[in-house]
């Protein structure tokens, strides 16, 4: 990293935060009518397109991702966001920042894929976390999946355990940072499949820049977050 380059890193608290008045607020506001495809579009590749033959999404792959908060013990219970990093030995999306998640298997529901993928990826049980409810999905024109995305919550930090076939490492970002102007850029990058670069925007977590999919679907978190009382400096606000 540069000197002077900013990695998502902050102070931590000296104040309480209400952890749990955060997460009733935030439940509140998933059950609400959602952002949607306006807060997504705000982290989107642009152009938002597929290689030829491109992807439809009437035929989109059904998959379920996870996002999982839990009270910071080092920052007055502060809400952490659980990302991973990819290994290079899965199939697609190689080295890149993600949310746990995965294909839905037959028979599944998406609230069932996103949780089995949970404890197959970083060890956390379904009966250890609740789902506090859905976000928008997001269709990939570049690989055909339809991502449901669900946020979840769990009262203290998880015992991780790393699928480490899967996973390089475990981000635990504060997610105040996805309100935080600083926390977010752009820059060109040239995909496979096409002749020209995209503009791809990105957070910068803890040092990781996040991008895509996974970056579309936090945007539209840090919308309801926001909404739940939560700011850039990480204070929350009672309603």
């Amino acid at each position: 990293m540069l000197a002077g380059e900013y990695d998502g890193r902050v102070a931590p608290r000296t104040d309480p935060f209400d952890f749990a008045g955060f997460i009733a607020r935030l439940e509140q506001r998933l059950a609400q009518p959602l952002p949607g495809l306006p807060a997504q579009l705000a982290m989107a590749p642009r152009p938002r397109s597929a290689p030829r033959p491109p992807f439809h999404p009437e035929n989109a792959v059904p998959a379920a991702v996870l996002a999982l908060l839990f009270p910071d013990g080092a920052d007055g219970g502060a809400p952490l966001l659980t990302l991973t990093r990819r290994t290079e030995h899965v199939a697609s999306h190689k080295g890149q920042v993600c949310l746990p998640g995965g294909v839905l298997d037959d028979g599944e529901t998406p609230t069932d894929a996103a949780l089995r993928e949970l404890r197959e990826e970083i060890g956390v049980p379904a009966h250890d976390v609740r789902v506090l409810g859905p976000l928008t999905p997001v269709f990939i024109p570049v690989t055909g999946y339809r991502m449901q995305p669900f946020v979840a919550v769990a009262p203290r930090r998880p015992d991780f355990v790393l699928a480490t076939i899967e996973v390089d490492e475990l981000i635990e970002a504060p997610l105040h940072q996805l309100l935080d102007p600083g926390a977010r850029g752009e820059r060109p990058l040239l995909r496979p499949g096409f002749s020209s670069p995209a503009t791809i925007p990105f957070f910068t977590l803890l040092g990781h820049e996040v991008w895509g999919a996974t970056a579309m679907v936090l945007a539209e978190l840090a919308v309801v977050a926001r909404d739940a009382g939560i700011d850039a400096g990480g204070a929350g606000r009672g309603r």
